[in-house]
């Protein structure tokens, strides 16, 4: 098993461009799925995720075809593919696929409103939680679906004609269910709206993306979705939006090891209140016309406590790597975790490196030192993974982050773009 070789103590210096989101190009290969024309997609990023989905998306009978660099195109410049859903041949997503990425989960929403039929497994992914699919099933059943739990598979049935359109209130916000509702709708017969609705970036990116394939869709940004159901949709050009979270872990990279980086591509606007945060710690942001400058000049790292909440809020997806800052920070701060139960496995492995903190309940108190050093260490899920990589940059001496499978679900070239920047690593084959 490949895992990854650094040795701290470099600053960063240069550029680095931003891959597309992950969390936006999954669904938005879904809606594919809508449609019997084609949806191409620019700047999908090369991600194992994005391999995973594919695989499900051909099972379902998706012709996919991946486009060839063009002319003067920079290397870093993401993948540019056609989905073809001419012809749904199976509406069954089996366990073997969709148990390894909870994303795939979201097909049944697409494959209902078209098929006006699903047979979905319970998905997998990462150990971040339990993560149920119940408001899944509340947005569905809402539109009219009728749903049975069958050793392990969701069976869903669309009433005769169709999913209907109706007024659905989620309990809780969540960009899965979200995601997966917006899309059923834009098929469903009648006007539906989704209130308390998930506001992220990459839900607006899908948003779009179902307007340019004829989808009639109000409230675009807000809490509030209003979704007029249309017979049928048609093929259109998107643009992936350049991922968020990438931004801000390189960000925080930057600023726990010193140097001067330019993020190119990338969109401050979509983490502002992250940014806004990292700014507190001492790092000076630049709005830029290619992006966002990060820099940090040897002045001491200042603690500042956070808590992680929907977007616009402080994403929950930056968590981990905040808190691997904030171990070098001049004094004490506090992280709370208001959105996945489980998401301070990375704790231990931080704990390795030196650092010091202490969990209690949603709480992790972090206090900050001069040092840290380098360690051997195992990746527990996607985001935590990276966490220690940027530990790793910063401490003294060799660092080895095992299971490193996690990263390549993802973070596009992590290994590459670093050392472009000076950093000392290197991918060991396993």
């Amino acid at each position: 098993m490949d895992r990854i070789r650094l040795i701290g103590g470099n600053e960063l210096n240069g550029d680095i461009a931003i891959s597309g989101a992950k969390n936006a190009a999954l669904p938005l290969m879904i809606a594919s799925l809508l449609t019997d024309e084609p949806l191409i997609l620019q700047n999908v990023p090369r991600l194992a995720d994005v391999k995973q989905l594919e695989r499900i998306l051909e099972n379902h009978g998706v012709d996919i075809a991946v486009h060839g660099r063009r002319r003067g195109e920079h290397d870093m410049v993401g993948q540019r593919m056609t989905f073809l859903a001419a012809d749904i041949v199976d509406t069954t997503a089996p366990y073997e696929l969709v148990s390894k990425m909870r994303a795939s989960f979201w097909v049944i929403g697409p494959l209902l409103a078209r098929c006006h039929e699903a047979r979905v497994s319970l998905p997998g992914g990462c150990a971040i939680g339990t993560r149920p699919v119940d408001l899944f099933l509340f947005g569905l059943k809402a539109l009219g679906a009728e749903i049975d739990i069958d050793e392990g598979y969701v069976v869903a049935k669309a009433p005769k004609g169709g999913l209907v359109g109706t007024t659905i209130t989620f309990p809780k916000v969540s960009v899965g269910a979200t995601h997966t509702i917006l899309m059923a709708a834009t098929l469903a017969r009648g006007t539906t709206v989704i209130e308390n609705a998930a506001q992220e970036p990459e839900i607006t990116n899908v948003a779009e993306c179902l307007v340019a394939m004829g989808a009639k869709i109000t409230g675009i940004g807000t809490r509030t979705l209003t979704i007029e159901g249309v017979e049928r949709l048609h093929g259109a050009t998107v643009d992936v939006i350049p991922d968020r979270i990438e931004t801000g872990t390189f960000a925080i990279a930057t600023a726990m090891t010193g140097g001067n980086v330019l993020l190119r591509g990338a969109r401050p606007e979509h983490l502002q209140a992250a940014l806004d945060i990292l700014a507190r710690t001492g790092a000076q942001l630049t709005v830029e016309p290619e992006g966002l400058r990060v820099q940090r000049h040897g002045d001491a790292i200042a603690p500042v406590d956070v808590e992680t909440d929907p977007f616009p809020g402080f994403p929950t997806d930056l968590q981990a790597q905040f808190m691997a800052l904030m171990t070098m920070s001049s004094g004490t701060s506090r992280i709370r975790e208001t959105i996945f139960e489980n998401r301070y496995m990375h704790v231990a492995e931080l704990v390795r490196f030196g650092a010091d903190i202490a969990v209690d309940g949603q709480v992790a108190t972090i206090r900050g030192k001069t040092q840290l050093k380098g360690a051997q260490v195992m990746a527990t899920d996607l985001r935590a993974s990276v966490s220690l990589v940027i530990a790793g940059l910063a401490a003294k001496g060799e660092t080895v982050v095992n299971r490193i499978y996690h990263l390549d679900r993802g973070f596009e070239g992590l290994e590459d773009k670093l050392s472009r920047c000076g950093a000392q690593i290197e991918r060991v084959a396993g």
